[in-house]
């Protein structure tokens, strides 16, 4: 019998996820709100709610045999009235419940022994005096690509921020002058069996990453720590499904945690094309009890880049994706959705036959510079 996966949210996730499933034989129903995002065209069912509307999720439990999520944006306490009535959730509510908070998360993390910058709850602007600049401030809660996280230099600017941040509920944190991120994602099965995929060097520009190599150019000290990282965060949430995880690298060569996703990840988008098996369908074989399938790369190397919108627009730069498209090895995935500045329209993965950084990382201005145009 065909196995009903319902997804939380209709994104590009959602869609990428769809488009695997197809391939599984795994039947895909989402929850989202509107008819034009990205899943609602390739599902095998919607329902057409809010992300945190409860009743919206009994509809789509009546329709599925397990719920997964695509986003964080969730109503966790009434969830929780649904998982009571057996309505099956991976993650689990309990795997999820100390990670979407900022703040709970890095208390989580650290009470695991696993390595986070310093941090400390926010309960008034005033406390701020007695910390020196630059400050980084979190929305504790539904933030996502760059939205949420302040980077404030001098008093003068965190003035002028000062109406915003006292709509948030925020945690301050330890600015790190890292020298590179890396991000990781990982998943684990009902069986407990974990599997990772390569470790990858992401660059961030005002919190939006904006490509990814991989693999990233690591020592093995380095790898091995990343890797630990994932496997007992996974191992001890006893979680199930795919989680991505970002990270620093300081220039004392220590690894921090910058955050955990408890769900498939842009970092990870590069899988599509150049593993042997993408995040979205290892999310849905760790959920299905499926038996998990290899990460490895089916190249050295390769790089995704996102394809950022740099304008509000209805277009859908068809000619600039006809010259990403015809470059050899170069796999284009567009999301079709409306363009505004920043935001994550589509992206590009391109394999190569080297794992040379300053071969890919050139690669990866060369794209950048064929999409914005300078």
């Amino acid at each position: 019998m065909q196995t009903r996966v319902g997804v939380i949210g209709g994104g590009q996730l959602a869609w990428m996820m769809a488009q695997e499933a197809k391939k599984l034989g795994i039947s895909l129903i989402v929850q989202t709100p509107h008819p034009d995002d990205p899943a609602v065209a390739l599902a095998d069912g919607v329902v057409f709610a809010e992300i945190a509307d409860v009743e919206g999720t009994k509809k789509l439990a009546q329709h599925c045999d397990l719920i997964t999520f695509e986003n964080e944006f969730v109503n966790l306490d009434a969830l929780e009235e649904l998982a009571a009535t057996g309505v099956k959730f991976y993650p689990s509510l309990a795997n999820l419940r100390p990670l979407l908070d900022k703040y709970e998360q890095r208390c989580y993390l650290r009470s695991l022994g696993l390595p986070v910058p310093d941090f400390w709850a926010i309960d008034n602007l005033s406390q701020l005096e007695n910390y020196p600049f630059p400050l980084v401030l979190k929305a504790r809660r539904h933030g996502y690509d760059g939205q949420g996280t302040f980077i404030i230099r001098t008093p003068e600017e965190l003035k002028a921020k000062k109406p915003q941040l006292e709509r948030l509920d925020l945690m301050l944190e330890a600015y790190i002058p890292y020298e590179r991120e890396l991000a990781i994602v990982a998943a684990r099965g009902l069986t407990g069996e974990i599997v990772t995929y390569p470790v990858v060097e992401t660059h961030q520009e005002e919190q939006v990453c904006h490509w990814v190599i991989a693999p990233a150019a690591l020592n093995q000290s380095l790898q091995a720590q990343t890797e630990s990282i994932a496997h007992h965060l996974l191992s001890s949430l006893s979680a199930v499904g795919v989680f991505g995880m970002e990270l620093f690298v300081t220039s004392q060569g220590e690894v921090l945690i910058n955050e955990i996703a408890p769900r498939t990840h842009n970092s990870g988008h590069y899988s599509l094309s150049a593993c042997l098996t993408s995040q979205f369908a290892l999310q849905l074989q760790a959920v299905a009890n499926l038996p998990l399938g290899a990460t490895d790369l089916k190249s050295a190397g390769a790089v995704m880049v996102n394809l950022l919108g740099f304008e509000d627009s209805d277009g859908d730069y068809g000619e600039k994706r006809a010259v990403l498209a015809a470059i050899p090895d170069a796999h284009v995935f567009w999301y079709g959705k409306k363009s505004r500045p920043g935001r994550k329209l589509g992206h590009v993965t391109l394999l190569r036959d080297t794992s040379d950084r300053s071969e890919l990382l050139a690669l990866a201005k060369q794209i950048e510079k064929l999409w914005y145009g300078c």
